[in-house]
């Protein structure tokens, strides 16, 4: 994969409004970039996973694994994580959903091949239709993007990568970063974490003769 390069919000917004990009390519984008998850978290959402109320859904930890128990049997308990999104998507989900209520998200136009095994999870129940994987988004994406050929298009974590510098050049605290990302050290987060010489003369200001008192 190549190397993640910020993209303006202005870039991202005429991505997302092109009329060739699909409805289901438009709401995958912006909840990218609003929730600053990562593809494979969201690519793998339900529709039973989404709070459309609180704007948010659960997703598996990164890393998370079933746990086994010991004599074999797969138990279904994984760590998981709040992502939220905004009015972007809010907009977008309903309209991409029609009215399904159970199954994956995102979906292919087709139905999974004769003989192909399939976990019922990443299957709509309703219209038999397969969950959109990673390779086929990120082939989407490049076709929607590439300038030089294909493979030159953009990459499906530059919509994460865009949304928390946006975050950090808009002032977020690294605190606050490392809430939105869930990044376990700060370390991966402070490229982001970028205050603005006004909030540094503010922070100073706090140690000021008499500043304790004021």
């Amino acid at each position: 994969m190549t190397r993640a390069r910020r993209k303006s919000r202005a870039a991202i917004d005429r991505l997302i409004a092109r009329r060739e990009v699909h409805l289901r390519e438009k709401t995958l984008y912006r909840m990218l970039y609003e929730s600053a998850g990562r593809s494979e978290e969201i690519l793998g959402v339900n529709i039973e996973d989404l709070d459309f109320a609180g704007r948010r859904c659960q997703v598996k930890a990164k890393g998370a694994r079933t746990k086994a128990r010991r004599r074999g049997q797969v138990r279904e308990d994984f760590v998981l994580e709040t992502l939220y999104w905004d009015a972007g998507t809010a907009r977008l989900l309903p309209r991409l959903l029609k009215g399904r209520t159970r199954g994956p998200v995102f979906l292919t136009h087709r139905r999974p091949g004769p003989g192909k095994v399939v976990n019922s999870r990443d299957v709509c129940p309703d219209t038999g239709l397969a969950r959109l994987s990673y390779g086929q988004a990120r082939a989407l994406l490049d076709e929607h993007t590439a300038v030089g050929g294909p493979g030159t298009g953009w990459n499906l974590h530059e919509f994460r990568h865009s949304a928390l510098t946006h975050l950090g050049q808009a002032g977020a605290s690294l605190l606050m970063l490392m809430a939105k990302s869930r990044h376990k050290k700060p370390e991966n987060l402070r490229r982001y974490f970028k205050p603005s010489p006004e909030s540094i003369a503010e922070l100073t200001s706090l140690l000021a003769p008499g500043a304790s008192r004021r």
